[in-house]
């Protein structure tokens, strides 16, 4: 199964590598990446496998808010099937 991680805020030094450290210590498996800074703004999305991770999925997507919250970043983290039926046609 995988998993949908977005990111959003204001470009600094680390973001990918926070959320690549905090997917690591929940034993995902980073698949895919891509990022873009436009003007000074940090988005990111990232695909998971969430097999093997440690924790629930929604346990996890908690933690990646609150540090979101911490980070000044929106961080988002949903199962690929709902991120598929809120971005279909």
């Amino acid at each position: 199964m995988k998993a949908v991680i977005s990111v959003i805020g204001k470009d600094k030094v680390g973001i990918l590598a926070l959320i690549a450290n905090e997917c690591a210590d929940h034993n995902l498996n980073v698949l895919d990446v891509t990022q873009t800074i436009v003007d000074s703004m940090f988005t990111m999305t990232m695909i998971v496998d969430i097999d093997k991770m440690s924790i629930p999925l929604n346990e996890f997507a908690d933690k990646m808010e609150v540090l979101g919250k911490e980070k000044n970043l929106v961080i988002r983290c949903m199962h690929q099937d709902i991120f598929n039926s809120m971005h279909k046609i």
